[in-house]
This record gives structure tokens, C-alpha cells and sequence, in this order.
């Protein structure tokens, strides 16, 4: 069924006398996975495991055989592959839909994608952020009843749903008499509202909904009809000062067109009828295909009192059908600070940890970066005003890859980018896993993909072949589980989610001790640290070890303080984890040394845990 009129919404006949899937207990528990769908899958691949475990041997592509940069050997096909990155390549729902299983096997629990509903038809925004039909799925991705076997897929393998969001800005859905215009503070006049092939043919005026014969036709404009209502956009031009008020929330987001949701303060926030209108349309889609949460782009621009009512609307829709705790994670850009005091004031579940935790996350593991600047950005009490930092283990997403790395500027680069990453990037993955926060994959950081260049494009890798493959590939897949990468960080997985202290419990950067006397907590010595780096997380009476080390080429030993009063001299701590094989069930004896003490060793850029 198409929809293109909100009158035409009944949701009670989507949600009565239908069970839908419950929330989780507790969202820290989760291990999210992100993935841009136009660059996950297409189901056409073969050799990798269906989603019960078989192998595949009838698709069309395979698997990646670590032949790389198979299409740039020549500038004639380096061009070709780097063009291809700005386009749709041809992952879609259905492809998503058959990777369950690996997703599962990976240890994946919730999954987030990049936003799928229907774009401006004469640009290339695979990316899926510049949306034309809020109501229609992308044709390019499938269709509604896709994405409902999708959630029912991913549900009957216990794993959650999240969609990405848009409700700050529309696509590029019309033009402005001038071209391209700057934010100056006044409205620009309007052309015209921009048909299927972008140019501003449609009159710039309110579209009477109770009149379809005087409609623009499907790809013009923008819908549902009732978004087709001049004064619900801003018509400001595009935002220059990205920190300037009130620039940052009455611009337009590029060509994307902003939104206007609304006027007033905090407390007396009065709605525009597009605030309204989007509400409806993302209940919808929550009783449409039993979604479990949304990740809501760019809510740095967007009055908090808009963002406060859309998640109430969404909260309280979301458990009258027995969603108790639907998630809304917001994109918070701007530091702590402003994140946390956004969660704070407008009820979103969870802020993207997209600043200050990936930059220390992923130069710690490598070397450069103090292991306290990482643990610090948990203890922030006083910022929060919060008693414990254990407030912080639902309250932030965590990952260090991402799609587009403001942090780096021009320099686009993946973890593995650098030179011998490989080597530590399954520590990444183990400290995000295992510290505060609800870690997320950024999808391909399990094969290792290394994508850099001075665009988003080269963040984008395809993983299922195409015309842009990872690597300077093309026509290969990269669904590899036996993967050394995939594997370990699967088994990592496996004990987090068997030991509650790893998602839920205290957590402590612990000092440590070459000779067993002088403790302190391990810190860069000249411009790098080569060392053991160790934490614990507790809960209640149970403490679990795990620590990284951060020399790529041989193994560290160190003194590492534990609870004192938890643990007896002479008890042992036992390896559940390591990266070498051969400590797993060894045993530390602990002595009483700076209160409790264990003496272990950590393999060359590898990973272990005790408990």
C-alpha cells in the first residue's frame, strides 16, 4: 500500500490484536553493529554461511581471497572505483535480510541502519539523508514487506532493529530563486518546489490535501502531501557558522532543507504541524514493521523543546503496544557538555559517542594517547552532576569507525588505515566491548577494512563486492568468518554477554607495577606508550580483569592492582581470554601488593581477561 496522505493512516489497524517484540531489559547489554545499506549487502554472494549456518555456493560473487586493489591497477579503473563511491552500488534490505546469521555469529545483538526511506530522485544520496518520501521505503533498498521480513528475521534471532532517522531537515526538495545561498538570518525567496529531475518546476505553495487531481506527481515535491506547506520550512540558506546561534538551527543542513518544528523555550515548546506530521509518520513505521529504536540525525540542530515532544510522542506510542523502553539515540554533536545535558532536558535514551570517545579510544589502543584521557570521559561526575559514573553505561553509544569521521577532517582514514593496525585492532574492538557504554561495530571493522582518502566515500567500502569494494576491490565479498579478526572479537562477545560485570559493573583504569612496589596508572613515557593497559569492571561481589597491551611486538608483564577487599592473598585469578592460546585456564596467584595485586603478562598487541 502506498501512502501519500497522513488522513489515510489508521495505526490502530497496525497495532490492534498484534503482539509485538518486547525491549530489551537493559540497552547496555546490547552490542550494536552499524552498517550503510546501500554498501552491506546485495544478496547475490556465495561461499559465506546462510543464516543457518550453511554454505551458500549459488550467488555470484566470492568470497574475497585477499587479492587486493583488483579494480585500481590501472588509473583507468582506480577512476572507475572511485567514482562508483559516490554512488549507489546496490546493497538493499533483502541482502541485509540474509546476513542475519553472520551477524549473530559475530556476537551482533542489535543492529542500526542508515536510513532507508525514499530520496530526491535526481541525486546519488545512497547515504540515505536526504529524504523525499517519508512514507515509502527507497525502491533501491526494497520494499515495506522487505523490511518487515527483515525485523521478523532479525527477531527470531534475538537481535533488535534501530532505524536512522531525519526529522531536522528534509532532502533537497526545492530551490531557491538565487542558487546556492549562505544564512544571512532573513528567509530567501522560493522558486519552485524541485520535480524528479531537480529543477524547481513546481509552485512553491500549500497543496491542498483534499484535492489529489491538483497533486504533484510522486518523485516531485516532497511527502506525505501535508509536508507540502511552504511555512514549514525555515528558507534560510545554507549554514556557514556550524556553532553560530541561531544559525546551527534555522540553516539548512547543505542542500538538505530544514525543517521548522517549532517556536518557544524548553518548557513551552509549541509544535509546528511538521513536528506533528513526523511523529505520525514514525509511529507508523514502529507499528508498521515492529522496530525497536531510532538513532535521530543531527539533533545538535534542532530546539530541544522539538526534540523533547518527538520523544515523548515516540516514548509513550512505543508502550502503549508494550515497548517499554524503545530507544532513542540522539546524534549530539558539540562535546560532553552539550550531549549529556541534551539527554538531560529532552529524554532521549543515549547520545552517539561520535566526539571525544573514538579520537581517544583509537590512539590509545595504537600508542598516542593517555589510557586516563580514555577512562576520564566516564568519570566526568561533576559535568552530569551524577554520584557514579556507572550513570554512564547506558547513557553513550561507543565506537571508534564510523561513515564520515568529522574528527579527522579532510583525512579520512579507518582504524586499519595504519601501518600494522591490523595488528591492534581487535584490542579496539575488546575496549569498546568491555569498557562503559553501548559499544557499536562500525560495519567491515571485523574484516579489517581500511578505508582513508580525503572523503567519506573511502569510509564506505562495499562489503558485498560491487563496483566498490574494500581493499580497491570489485566483485568480491568480504563475509569471511573465519576471518582471525572476526573470530576472536566473536569470542570476546560470547563472554560479555555470559558476564554481566562487562556490560553492567564499575569500572576502574588500574595502576600498575613493573617491580611490584611502585604503582601508578600506565602513562605515555616520551611520545608513546608501550605497556599493559588495565581495567576492571565490577559488579556486586564479582571483579573481572581485562587489559590490552599496546607494544605491537613483544609481550608486556606488570603488577596490576585489584580490589582489595573483594579478593584474599593467595586466592587466583583465571584467564578466560587471551590472544595467546596457551594462557586460557592459567591462573595468577594474588599477593598482597599495593592492597591486592596479580602479576600477568599480555601478549604482543594482544588482549586477555581474568576473573
Amino acid at each position: 500500500m502506498t501512502i501519500k496522505q497522513l488522513s489515510q493512516l489508521n495505526l490502530a489497524s497496525y497495532t490492534t490484536n498484534k503482539t509485538f517484540y518486547p525491549s530489551p531489559n537493559a540497552w547496555e547489554d546490547q552490542v550494536f553493529y552499524f552498517m550503510m545499506l546501500d554498501r552491506f549487502s546485495d544478496g547475490k554472494e556465495k561461499e559465506y554461511k546462510d543464516n543457518s549456518g550453511n554454505i551458500v555456493s549459488n550467488g555470484v560473487n566470492p568470497l574475497f581471497d585477499g587479492d587486493q586493489n583488483n579494480a585500481t591497477r590501472t588509473p583507468e579503473g582506480a577512476e572507475r572505483w572511485r567514482e562508483a563511491g559516490v554512488k549507489y552500488v546496490g546493497g538493499n534490505l533483502k541482502g541485509l535480510t540474509s546476513k542475519i546469521g553472520y551477524l549473530k555469529r559475530l556476537g551482533v545483538s542489535a543492529i542500526w541502519i542508515s536510513p532507508i526511506f525514499k530520496q530526491v530522485s535526481f541525486q546519488e544520496t545512497y547515504h540515505g539523508y536526504g529524504i523525499q518520501d517519508f512514507l515509502e521505503i527507497n525502491p533501491r533498498f526494497g520494499s515495506g514487506e522487505d523490511l518487515q521480513e527483515l525485523v521478523q528475521t532479525a527477531h527470531a534471532n534475538g537481535i533488535y532493529v534501530i532505524l536512522d532517522i531525519i526529522l531536522n531537515h528534509s532532502g533537497n526538495i526545492f530551490s531557491y530563486e538565487a542558487g546556492t545561498v549562505d544564512y544571512n538570518g532573513t528567509p530567501y525567496q522560493v522558486k519552485g518546489f524541485n520535480d524528479a529531475t531537480g529543477k524547481p518546476s513546481i509552485p512553491f505553495r500549500k497543496t491542498d490535501p483534499n484535492k489529489p487531481a491538483t497533486w504533484p506527481q510522486e518523485n516531485d515535491a516532497i511527502w506525505p502531501v501535508e509536508l507540502q506547506d511552504p511555512s514549514l520550512y525555515t528558507q534560510k540558506g545554507r549554514i556557514r557558522n556550524w556553532d553560530g546561534y541561531p544559525e546551527f538551527l534555522e540553516g539548512d543542513f547543505e542542500d538538505l532543507k530544514d525543517i521548522r518544528h517549532g517556536f518557544g523555550g524548553l518548557d513551552d515548546y509549541v509544535p509546528s504541524p511538521a513536528l506533528k506530521y513526523l511523529a505520525q509518520v514514525y509511529k507508523y513505521w514502529i507499528a508498521y514493521a515492529d522496530i525497536d529504536g531510532f538513532r535521530i540525525d543531527t539533533v545538535k540542530h534542532m530546539d530541544k523543546g522539538a526534540t523533547r515532544i518527538f520523544a515523548s510522542m515516540i516514548h509513550e506510542f512505543a508502550q502503549s503496544i508494550g515497548k517499554e523502553r524503545f530507544f532513542l539515540l540522539g546524534e549530539i554533536t558539540g562535546g560532553r557538555q552539550r550531549a549529556f545535558e541534551t539527554l538531560e532536558e529532552t529524554g532521549l535514551d543515549a547520545a552517539l559517542g561520535v566526539d571525544e570517545i573514538p579520537d581517544k579510544l583509537e590512539y590509545l589502543v595504537k600508542g598516542y594517547r593517555n589510557p586516563r584521557d580514555y577512562f576520564s570521559l566516564f568519570r566526568n561526575s561533576l559535568l552530569v552532576q551524577k554520584e557514579s559514573h556507572v550513570w554512564f553505561r547506558d547513557k553513550v553509544v561507543t565506537m571508534f569507525d564510523d561513515h564520515d569521521q568529522v574528527r579527522k577532517g579532510q583525512n579520512k582514514a579507518r582504524f586499519c588505515a595504519d601501518k600494522d593496525a591490523t595488528k591492534v585492532v581487535l584490542n579496539a574492538l575488546a575496549l569498546n566491548a568491555l569498557t562503559l557504554g553501548i559499544p557499536c561495530i562500525y560495519y567491515g571493522t571485523e574484516q579489517g577494512f581500511d578505508g582513508h582518502g580525503d572523503s567519506d566515500r573511502y569510509l564506505r567500502e562495499s562489503m558485498f563486492g560491487g563496483e566498490f569494494g574494500a581493499f580497491g576491490t570489485r566483485g568480491v565479498h568480504f563475509f569471511n568468518e573465519n576471518n582471525y579478526i572476526y573470530q576472536e572479537i566473536s569470542q570476546i562477545l560470547q563472554i560479555r554477554s555470559q558476564k554481566k560485570a562487562l556490560s553492567r559493573g564499575r569500572q576502574y583504569l588500574r595502576p600498575i607495577s613493573g617491580d611490584g612496589v611502585n604503582f601508578g596508572l600506565p602513562q605515555i613515557i616520551g611520545n608513546e606508550i608501550r605497556s599493559v593497559v588495565p581495567w576492571s569492571r565490577i559488579l556486586s561481589d564479582q571483579e573481572i580483569v581485562a587489559a590490552i597491551n599496546t607494544d605491537y611486538y613483544q609481550p608486556r608483564e606488570a603488577w596490576v592492582t585489584i580490589d582489595n577487599e573483594l579478593h584474599k592473598e593467595g586466592d587466583f585469578l583465571t584467564c578466560i581470554y587471551s590472544t595467546d592460546k596457551q594462557q586460557v585456564g592459567q591462573t595468577v596467584k594474588i599477593a598482597a601488593r599495593n592492597g591486592k595485586a596479580v602479576k600477568i603478562t599480555v601478549p604482543a598487541a594482544g588482549f586477555v581477561i581474568y576473573e
